[in-house]
């Protein structure tokens, strides 16, 4: 007679893999993909380390789960900002400007979802979130040529510029070796770094000086 899983384990095998992933986010939270050793999950998430291979093919495919989950919480605040009501610059500015300051308010996950050196499955995940980011802001920038707010350009190539600049300029204050800056930043919305970055941005996008 085949074996039937029944309701009772089905909820038990979810119970697990949540607090798997659970556990494994809070690791990379505290101190990035390097701290968040099997071992260690296995012991938060009250499970053998068996067990988390059987909800998981590899460590390389649960990071890259974890990746997924904590990058598209990224993804839709940007989504969200450029949503409002208002005019294409301003929804670019509200977008960019979060996303940084979200950033230096959590450094430790933003340094490991922008630049901590990963496996190549988290790296693949990491290249489609970065085109998941320059889509929204190409459609905004498209979206501010037809209103006239923002001049005629490459908007697919000027997406691409936004995203590899915001995360280039994010790199330094968010290594581990600034992670003083980066707590500093914490307690400091609208601070002189994220106003830097911001003004470079909307600069290349308008083509004047704010």
């Amino acid at each position: 007679m085949a074996y039937r899983e029944t309701e009772k384990m089905r909820n038990r095998k979810a119970e697990a893999r949540k607090r798997i992933i659970e556990c494994t986010y809070g690791c990379v939270a505290d101190g990035g993909f390097r701290s968040a050793q099997i071992t260690r999950i296995a012991a938060c998430a009250g499970v053998a380390t068996g067990t988390i291979y059987r909800h998981f093919e590899s460590k390389e495919d649960l990071f890259a789960e974890i990746f997924r989950i904590a990058t598209q919480r990224e993804v839709d605040k940007v989504a969200e900002a450029l949503s409002a009501e208002d005019n294409a610059v301003s929804r670019l500015e509200v977008a960019l400007r979060q996303f940084a300051e979200r950033a230096l308010r959590g450094p430790v996950m933003a340094w490991s979802l922008i630049a901590e050196p990963v496996d190549p499955k988290v790296e693949e995940e990491r290249l489609k979130f970065r085109r998941a980011y320059a889509q929204l802001f190409e459609q905004a920038i498209r979206d501010g040529i037809k209103e006239g707010c923002l001049p005629d350009q490459d908007a697919r190539q000027s997406s691409t510029c936004l995203v590899g600049a915001i995360a280039e300029s994010l790199v330094g204050p968010l290594s581990p070796a600034q992670a003083d800056t980066a707590e500093q930043a914490e307690t400091n919305d609208h601070n002189p770094l994220v106003n830097s970055i911001i003004c470079f941005c909307m600069q290349g996008l308008t083509g004047t000086r704010r």
